[in-house]
């Protein structure tokens, strides 16, 4: 996981956009967004809002989790 750790904010805007596009995130893209959640490299308030949002809609729901 040492590779997420400076992992580009382009990258988990790409990621955040496949998974609402195809409305599930699989346990990758879960640890890959905590991974850059709780890096040192701070990400920018748009990037939270983001993550935040995937988090959200997957306590509603609205996201399917797969393997």
């Amino acid at each position: 996981m040492a590779a997420n750790a400076s992992l580009p904010k382009v990258a988990v805007e790409q990621v955040i956009e496949r998974i609402f596009a195809l409305r599930q995130i699989s346990r990758a893209d879960q640890r890959l967004l905590m991974s850059a959640l709780l890096s040192k490299n701070s990400l920018g308030e748009t990037e939270h809002k983001q993550i935040n949002r995937v988090f959200d809609a997957l306590q509603k729901g609205l996201l399917r989790v797969v393997d």
